[in-house]
């Protein structure tokens, strides 16, 4: 156990509690030092963050800190009755709650209590339901029909069964739905790793980490585009992943594709997918320490073994190419969802503070307006705000919960962000385009290359 430097002594001669200060916690958020406070108690999980089941780095992201209000988001009841077994004996001195997260916490007692977090309703069935029938009526259509114009249809069909499978591996992630864990494994691999050629396992690491960093640029992966997208001007000063643990370079070549990332936006959200596979196996073949590795890999290879066995079936080259590229194009709609949720929205520079997590989260993220009817296009993205501050919660609640939220931030002053589907990819598209007029900006020179003076010689 690793000792803070100054352990001040008791105020009261019968209080015979240890307590150390925040600014003392924070000293313990380095690898191998690793406390936390939940409730003005402090935990060692320094050995265990190796074996958190949402990966260590949303440890690291908040070590040194009261995590209460990150706890509560992401863990069920059960989950508390383990946090004994790291406490240290030290209390927060200066442990203090704000008005914002006393309504935050009542508000997940209250609809934990309304047992929302276990209702999941028949979503996932109807789910699976469709996916069945898209995937049996995409390849029905490409072996039974010698049409073209089928064939392009049934890509898109295949298009729309993965992005019904990333809803589902999205859920599944977060919470437990179906009614064993070991179901709800076979879920994660069947729709993710089978059906969709990436990596659940990837998908949790790189989600866990935005969920903790919503919106941070150095810490959030999702908004580490670089160097083709990049949607603050912070970016041009060469910022340093801490998720990917490398500096992501403003070069000549960044310039020049953030230059016009409002008109590639599209067009690479089409081909998007090509980099979650290619994030899949980097993961998987790294030396990083990922969970059931050999369900991981065996999930991608049944992929790209119904896949491209599928593909071959096709009469020639040009249909093949045309089936993948519809695939690929119509999940796209899903890629572009996910950066509608948080492009445009509020973005700050280094790590995720505990203290106002209320606050970061509703700053950071962006509901999509839609009428109940279009809830399976998006997914539960679309009430993002209350995806990010109950996690837990099965989508099927999310419209439910939404005016208690808009309460809350009404009370608290807080915004609450929400826009139709095309103001919100208007929205993003200005945000890119406005960081690509920056990076035009010739008074703050990188070293150019040939194709960058070319098409810039004249503005």
């Amino acid at each position: 156990m690793h000792l803070p430097l100054e352990i001040p002594l008791s105020s009261s001669m019968a209080d015979p509690k240890k307590r150390i200060t925040l600014e003392q916690l924070s000293l313990h958020k380095n690898p191998g030092d690793l406390w936390i406070s939940i409730q003005g108690k402090v935990y060692d999980v320094s050995d265990w963050a190796k074996d958190h089941p949402g990966g260590s780095l949303p440890l690291l992201s908040l070590a040194g800190q009261d995590v209460t209000d990150a706890f509560v988001a992401f863990h069920p009841a059960p989950a508390w009755k383990h946090l004994d077994r790291f406490f240290n004996g030290y209390y927060l001195e200066d442990y203090s709650v704000s008005e914002v997260s006393k309504d935050y916490r009542r508000l997940v007692m209250e609809f934990s209590k309304m047992g929302l977090y276990e209702k999941k309703g028949h979503g996932v069935l109807a789910s699976f339901c469709f996916m069945a029938m898209l995937f049996v009526v995409s390849v029905l259509g490409l072996l039974w029909c010698d049409n073209t114009w089928v064939h392009l249809f049934s890509g898109g069909l295949m298009g729309f069964l993965w992005i019904q499978s990333g809803w589902i591996g999205h859920d599944s992630g977060h919470y437990q739905v179906m009614p064993t864990k070991g179901l709800n494994r076979f879920v994660q691999i069947l729709t993710g790793n089978c059906l969709a050629g990436i990596s659940i396992a990837w998908w949790k690491w790189n989600h866990n980490a935005h969920h903790i960093s919503c919106n941070s640029l150095d810490f959030d992966p999702d908004l580490q585009h670089m160097p083709v997208f990049a949607v603050s001007s912070h970016f041009f000063k060469s910022l340093t992943s801490c998720f990917y643990e490398r500096k992501m370079n403003f070069d000549a070549v960044s310039r020049f594709l953030v230059s016009y990332q409002h008109w590639t936006f599209y067009p690479v959200m089409c081909l998007a997918r090509i980099n979650l596979y290619a994030q899949s196996f980097v993961l998987l073949l790294s030396k990083r320490k990922v969970p059931d590795r050999g369900q991981e890999i065996l999930g991608i290879f049944a992929f790209w073994i119904w896949y491209p066995l599928l593909v071959s079936c096709l009469p020639n080259w040009g249909e093949r190419v045309m089936f993948v590229v519809a695939s690929f194009t119509v999940t796209g709609i899903q890629h572009i969802q996910f950066c509608l949720n948080h492009f445009s929205s509020n973005v700050y520079v280094g790590p995720p503070t505990a203290n106002d997590w209320f606050e970061k989260q509703t700053r950071g993220t962006l509901n999509i307006a839609c009428s109940s009817w279009m809830d399976w296009f998006h997914g539960g993205l679309q009430f993002q705000v209350e995806h990010h501050l109950f996690p837990r919660m099965p989508r099927c609640h999310l419209r439910k919960i939404s005016p208690f939220v808009k309460d809350l931030c009404r009370k608290h002053n807080l915004p609450y962000n929400i826009a139709s589907f095309w103001k919100a990819n208007a929205m993003t598209v200005r945000t890119l385009r406005n960081a690509a007029l920056q990076a035009r900006d010739l008074t703050n020179p990188v070293p150019k290359n040939l194709v960058w003076e070319a098409v810039n010689t004249h503005g």
